[in-house]
C-alpha cells in the first residue's frame, strides 16, 4: 500500500494543483453567490478521482504487495502478478530474468564441476611422481643434510597436494562425507602419526592428555585433514628445539572439546581475529615463506558444515591454543545440508 501511495503522489499534486485553478477561474469568472457550485464540482471530481485509485490498487494490488515483499525464494518472482497490461508485462520480464539465471548457474556449475573433476584428476596423477621421489630418496646415498631438505620438500609437495585436493572437495561436501562415532584419542593419533616426520624434523614432541572414553560425532576423513592443518601449523611455528604441542581433551556438558596447544612464536593481537580469513597469513605467516593462508580457512569452513565450532587463543612469544568444540548431542545430517545452501 505505501508503494502505491508514493507512486500516485506526483498524481494527487498534479489533481491538487488542477482543482485550485479551477476554482480560482470559476470564482472570478462567475457572480460571488456560485461558490457552492465551485464546491459541489471539486468533491465531484474528488470522488471520481478517489474511485479511480481504488480501481487501480485493487487491479494491481498483487504487484504492489509482491514488490514490496522480500523474496523467501527465487521461484516466487513467477507468481502471476495480476491481468492488467502492467502486472502481465513485470511477470513476464521477470520469468524471462529468471530463466536467465537458471541458464548462467547452469552454465557456471558446468564450469565448477569440469574444474573440480580437473583439480582431482590432477591431484591423483601428481601422487605418482611424489611416490616415486620417495622412494628414489630412500635408495640414494646421500648425506643426512641433504636427504632431510629433500624429504622436507616432498612432504611440503604432498601437504600441498592434499590441500588442492580438499578444496576442490569442499564445495561437494554434501557427496563426501559420512557421519560416525569417533574415538577421539585413535582420531588424535593416527593424525600425529600421518605427520610424525614433522615432529621429527623440527624435534617437537607431541603431548597427548586424551581420556579414553571420550568420542565425538564427525567424518573421519574430514577431521584428519583437520587435525594435520592444526598440527602441520602447531610444529612450523613452534620456536626452538624440544618444545611440545600438547592435544587436550575433556567433556563440557554436552560437547567435547578438544585443544591443540603449542609452545611456539604466537599470534600477534592484531591478526588474531583475521586468521580464519583466506589467504591471510600475517606478521608470521610472512616470516614463513610456505605460509598461504589457506589451512585454517579450511578447517573453519570444515567446521561449518559439520556443526563444530573452532576457536584460537594466542599469546606472542608464548604460544598458540586451537579449541575445537564438537557439538555431539545437537548435531545432525539436515544441519548440515542447511550449512551447504
Amino acid at each position: 500500500m505505501r508503494l502505491f501511495i508514493r507512486e500516485q503522489i506526483p498524481l494527487l499534486l498534479f489533481y491538487a494543483g488542477q482543482m485550485f485553478l479551477v476554482g480560482v477561474w470559476y470564482w472570478l469568472a462567475v457572480d460571488e453567490h456560485s461558490w457552492l457550485t465551485v464546491v459541489y464540482g471539486t468533491l465531484l471530481s474528488f470522488v471520481m478521482l478517489l474511485l479511480y485509485l481504488a480501481y487501480r490498487y485493487y487491479t494491481q494490488r498483487k504487484l504492489y504487495v509482491r514488490l514490496e515483499t522480500p523474496l523467501g525464494k527465487l521461484d516466487q518472482s513467477l507468481n502471476q502478478l495480476g491481468e492488467t497490461p502492467m502486472a502481465e508485462a513485470v511477470s513476464d520480464m521477470l520469468r524471462e530474468q529468471f530463466q536467465l539465471y537458471k541458464n548462467e548457474l547452469y552454465s557456471t556449475q558446468m564450469r565448477l564441476d569440469n574444474h573440480t573433476a580437473f583439480i582431482n584428476r590432477w591431484v591423483h596423477q601428481m601422487k605418482t611422481p611424489v611416490s616415486v621421489l620417495q622412494l628414489t630418496l630412500q635408495d640414494l646415498d646421500v648425506e643426512d643434510e641433504v636427504a632431510d631438505g629433500m624429504q622436507e620438500e616432498i612432504d611440503r609437495l604432498r601437504k600441498g597436494l592434499e590441500m588442492a585436493l580438499y578444496t576442490s572437495r569442499l564445495d561437494k561436501f554434501e557427496q563426501d562425507f559420512k557421519v560416525e562415532s569417533i574415538p577421539l584419542l585413535d582420531a588424535v593419533e593416527q593424525a600425529v602419526a600421518a605427520n610424525r616426520q614433522w615432529f621429527i624434523r623440527k624435534e617437537i614432541y607431541p603431548e597427548i592428555q586424551i581420556p579414553l572414553h571420550l568420542s565425538t560425532i564427525s567424518d573421519a576423513k574430514w577431521l584428519a585433514f583437520m587435525l594435520g592443518q592444526v598440527i602441520v601449523n602447531a610444529v612450523n611455528y613452534s620456536a626452538g628445539v624440544g618444545k611440545k604441542v600438547v592435544f587436550k581433551a575433556y567433556q563440557q556438558g554436552p560437547h567435547t572439546v578438544l585443544e591443540i596447544r603449542d609452545e611456539g612464536i604466537g599470534i600477534a593481537k592484531e591478526d588474531l581475529g583475521r586468521v580464519f580469513e583466506p589467504y591471510f597469513t600475517g606478521n608470521q605467516g610472512r616470516q614463513y615463506h610456505e605460509s598461504t593462508g589457506m589451512g585454517l580457512f579450511l578447517v573453519r569452513e570444515v567446521c561449518l558444515k559439520l556443526d563444530h565450532r573452532v576457536e584460537m587463543e594466542s599469546v606472542p612469544s608464548e604460544g598458540t591454543t586451537v579449541r575445537f568444540t564438537f557439538n555431539n548431542s545437537d548435531f545432525n545430517t539436515n544441519n548440515t545440508f542447511r550449512a551447504l545452501r
